[in-house]
Formats: C-alpha cells, structure tokens, sequence
C-alpha cells in the first residue's frame, strides 16, 4: 500500500519504518470489532445526510459500500492488508477502493479516537449481554440441581474442618448469589458503555453541525457522552466489564476449587462425567477433574487482564493516547476467557452425579452437632459462653474415647451439666440439626425453599432484561 494511503501521510516526508509499521499496528487484535465499526460508519453517514453535511446520493453510495464491505466481513470474503494500522482504516480502504474517492467523505466530523471509542463501546455493550446470559445459564443449572437434591445433606466447613451440617441445595444457592452479583456487574458494565462518543472527534469536538442524539438513537445508547475530552480518553467501560469478568472468574474458581475437592477420593461427594474429565498417560486407573482445574488455573489471566489494564491507564493526561491501543487485548481475552469458563463449568455442574450416602456418612461424622448441645444449655439459662465450655470438654472427652457425639448417652450428658435433660439426645441429629436453621437466609429445608423462590424470581427478572436487549 502507498505511504499516502495513511490516514496522516500528509504531514510526513519519509515512510514509517517496516518493523514499527508492525509493532504499532491494532489491527491483529481490533479486527474483531468490524461488525460494530461498520454499524457505527452507517450510523454516521445517515446522520450527515440528515443534517446536509454530505450529500443524500453521497449517503446512499457510501451506505451502499459498506454494506458491501459488511458482507464481505461476515463471509470470510474481505482481504486484510499488513499496511492497515486497524480494522477503521482497513474498512475504509476497502469502501474507497470500491466506491471512490466519495468514500473519503465518510469520515467528515469524526476522528479514529472518537470512532474507536464507539466501536470498544458497541462491543462492549454486547459482550456484557452475552456474558450475563451465559452466567444466568449456569444460575439455572444451580437451581435445577438445588431442587433435584432437595433432601440431601453434607457437612458445612470453615477453614476447610467440619462445622456444622447443610443441605447441599444451601450449598449451591451460595452459588447461585454469587453469580447473581456477577451479573448485577455485568449490567453495571453494559450501563457505563451505554453512552455515544461519536461527535467528540479528536479531542474538541466538531464545528461541523452533528447530531450527536439522532446518532445515539440509531445505535440503540441510552445517552451521549458529556465531554469530549473525557469521551475519547474514557475507558472506565472497559475496566468495569473487566473487573466484572474477574470477579465472575474468582467465583468460578471457587466452585471449580470444591468440585476438585469433592471429587477426590478423600471426600468421594461426586462424580465427574467422563465428558468433563480427562485421564493419565501413564495411570490406567487416573480421572482427573481437569476442566475444573483449568477454570482454577484460567483465573489468573482474566485478573491479570485488569491489573494490566489499570496500570496502563493510570498515568495518561488528557485526552487520547496511543497506549490506549493495549486496552483491548486484554479486554477481549478477558471476556473470552470468562465466556468458556462458564460453558465449561454449566456442563460440567449439569452432568455431576451426586453421591448423597458419601455426603450424608460425612455429615454423620465428627462433632457438628456441638454447637446445638451448646444452644440446648443456652435455652436452659445457661450463659453461652459457659455452654460453650462444657460442650467443648465433652468433646475433648469423646476424642480421648473415640466415640461420637451421637454415641454419647444420656449420663455422659449429665456428667458434663445437670441441665441436660432426655431430649437433649435428640439434639445431635443430624436432620434436626438442619431443620433447626430455619432463620431467613438459613439451611432449614423450609428457609431453602424460600431462598428457591426469589431464585426463581430473580432468575425470571434477569431473563427480562436479557431479552428486552434481543
């Protein structure tokens, strides 16, 4: 391509040097962004016929072009030049070489920084949607699973120890809420790139008389950008949908962190589908939890992806600079990276086979009805904190013996505190135990199927929004 093809060859009296041609140029990365460029130049082109900047025959040729050039995208029939610095450059190329030198007037009133600015916006915006959808996927899957697996109980931990019996149905709805937030970020992020930038220009804005609204409309944003100056150095869109992917990927982890736990022979509380596990090389017997291991591992890069992201913008004046270039690779694999993981992790949650007797025989072990006992002394008047004592004690007695809790018998309790009465030996069942957390947001069966509920009913609200978007 000739040197005076460039966009601002004009000025220059030598050609760029071959291998910073290379090193400067986005268009390996931003080419993605070709269906959101294309939609924004028409965008662009009806309004300035609308408001007589071009010609309304100018309009309809250039229109015309980048339908043409649209279609060649979207067949794999558009031939990319090395000499492109980035896809907006590339398209228009290819609308003059089709159409002429009127395909030059499509970029009256506007500048690459407020063109990329739109673009990353565009993509942006429906990026968030399809993530929120693939999460909200994943959402009912935890809640199909929840209600098949109603009855079931397994122990609760903290610092990865025994602490106190829940249903599973509880465990997976903990889930549940934390992607219901991830998607609550993910509509957050779709909000803040929710603003039209074009007719900031470079810097400045335009003195040609845009319409920046009508542009806006036609592109289906809520709003347009305040300050133009703030319009074409604003990425705060993209750390956002960032951040949220990050946070989504550190949940994914830590379910993808349980599964490999529970799946090991130690715990044996599930399953993997022979689709979603991969064996050894050389262990005949091996089945390894490798996509929940990946998923675990894929975290990395996603937070990464921010980090790299804030540090890039955190020292630039106003307005653009051309380290903004780095913002979308980072963003692209970001929500890439989220978007497998949460396909991955759907297939692997829908086809888990629950093992309930490893759950249960679990459950039955330890000491998790200890704190109950204590709450029995509490509810006779003794001070928690001494209930606390004299169960701890009988605990420690238990483990010199080797017997459980539910071994103990009524004189072992009175041994330890008169206050103890015969139906403090109905404490430490295990199904009571449960059934006892009835608080709002507890395990007891009937607080679940409340928790199900407003699943369902947020599951419902966010499918709304979803398709108020189609």
């Amino acid at each position: 391509m000739a040197e005076d093809k460039k966009a601002w060859g004009g000025r220059f009296r030598k050609p760029l040097d071959a291998f910073i041609e290379e090193f400067g140029a986005s268009l390996p990365v931003d080419r993605r962004m070709w269906a959101q460029d294309v939609r924004g130049s028409i965008a662009h082109v009806r309004m300035l016929a609308a408001q007589g900047i071009v010609t309304a025959e100018d309009a309809d040729a250039i229109e015309s072009g980048l339908n043409a050039v649209f279609r060649d995208l979207r067949d794999g029939h558009f031939e990319f030049s090395n000499a492109d610095e980035d896809i907006h450059m590339a398209i228009e190329h290819a609308l003059v070489d089709r159409i002429g030198p009127v395909g030059g007037k499509l970029h009256t009133a506007r500048s690459r920084n407020d063109q990329v600015a739109l673009d990353a916006r565009l993509w942006s915006k429906e990026a968030a949607t399809q993530l929120a959808g693939a999460l909200t996927t994943l959402r009912a899957t935890l809640v199909r699973l929840a209600e098949e697996h109603l009855g079931v109980v397994l122990p609760g931990y903290t610092h990865l120890q025994r602490a106190q019996p829940v249903l599973l149905s509880h465990h997976l709805l903990a889930y549940f809420w934390m992607l219901t937030r991830d998607v609550t970020r993910l509509r957050h992020a779709h909000e803040a790139a929710d603003h039209m930038p074009l007719g900031s220009a470079a810097l400045a804005g335009t003195p040609f008389p845009v319409d920046r609204e009508a542009v806006a409309r036609g592109l289906g944003f809520s709003a347009v950008t305040a300050n133009s100056m703030d319009a074409v150095s604003d990425r705060d869109f993209a750390l956002d949908l960032t951040y949220a992917c990050s946070v989504a990927m550190v949940h994914l982890s830590r379910l993808c962190e349980e599964l490999v736990l529970w799946n090991s022979g130690e715990f044996g509380f599930v399953t993997m589908d022979d689709a979603y596990a991969t064996g050894s090389s050389i262990m005949p017997q091996k089945k390894n939890p490798d996509v929940a291991e990946l998923v675990r591992g894929k975290t990395g890069r996603v937070v990464g992806h921010l980090t790299a992201l804030l540090v890039t913008l955190k020292g630039l004046p106003l307005a653009y600079n051309k380290d903004m270039q780095e913002d979308k690779e980072a963003l692209f694999d970001a929500v890439d990276t989220l978007a497998d993981c949460a396909r991955a992790v759907d297939g692997m949650i829908g086809s888990l086979r629950v093992n309930a007797d490893a759950m249960r025989a679990a459950a039955e072990g330890g000491f998790m009805a200890a704190t109950d006992l204590a709450d029995y002394l509490a509810g006779t008047g003794v001070p928690f904190r001494e209930a606390h004592a004299i169960v701890g004690r009988l605990v420690a007695r238990c483990e010199a013996s080797g017997r459980t809790l539910r071994q103990l018998t009524l004189e072992d309790l009175k041994a330890a505190s008169p206050k103890f009465a015969e139906d403090a030996l109905a404490t430490v069942d295990i199904d009571r135990v449960v059934e006892r957390r009835a608080s709002a947001g507890g395990t007891g069966h009937e607080a679940v199927g409340v928790q199900l509920t407003q699943a369902r009913d947020t599951l419902e609200a966010d499918n709304a929004w979803l398709e108020s978007l189609a």
